[in-house]
């Protein structure tokens, strides 16, 4: 179990994180956004650690981070042994899907990694066979379950593969190291 303080000191840093690297893009003229992941460019497969990092504006910024810091606070409460496995799983293998399978575009956002984060905690405490764990996955299905239809392809904008990749990638986080 990761302590408390520990927990609020992880999301401040990431928050604060991901608030400094957008105003750094607003005022470079979005030159961040070229970190992004551009599918099967050699030159782009760092995108793949670099992409949940960046977003197209602010407003995809807020729409991100909320979800993201409560999913992250979630999935932490399984121990920082999985939280760390989780996170790590999740980026590279949605990023490395994206970047193998997705659409051509720029692929940016940590939307990937919520969805991530989404389905791990969906399954991880049916995996854990825990009744905290258990309240956990049922709460987050019950009142985010319809972030499901982000995984669609509903807007040319809206990078839905990272989306899928993320809750694929959560799923098979949850698979290995919920338990």
């Amino acid at each position: 179990m990761i302590r408390l303080s520990a927990q609020v000191k992880t999301l401040c840093f990431v928050g604060a994180l991901l608030i400094l690297i957008e105003i750094i893009n607003v005022f470079t003229g979005r030159m961040l956004s070229h970190f992004g992941v551009i599918p099967r460019h050699l030159s782009h497969l760092l995108g793949i650690f670099t992409a949940p990092f960046l977003h197209g504006n602010p407003a995809h910024l807020m729409a991100n981070l909320f979800p993201l810091l409560l999913f992250m606070w979630l999935s932490m409460q399984w121990g920082k042994r999985t939280f760390i496995l989780t996170t790590f799983a999740i980026i590279v293998l949605s990023g490395l899907a994206v970047w193998l399978f997705a659409r051509g575009a720029t692929h940016i956002g940590a939307s990937g990694a919520v969805y991530g984060y989404f389905g791990f905690l969906v399954l991880a405490g049916f995996r854990s066979k825990k009744i905290r764990y258990l309240l956990i996955s049922v709460v987050v299905a019950v009142v985010y379950g319809g972030m499901l239809i982000g995984v669609l392809p509903l807007s040319p904008y809206v990078s839905f593969e990272y989306h899928f990749f993320g809750f694929i990638s959560g799923l098979i986080a949850a698979w290995y190291w919920a338990k």
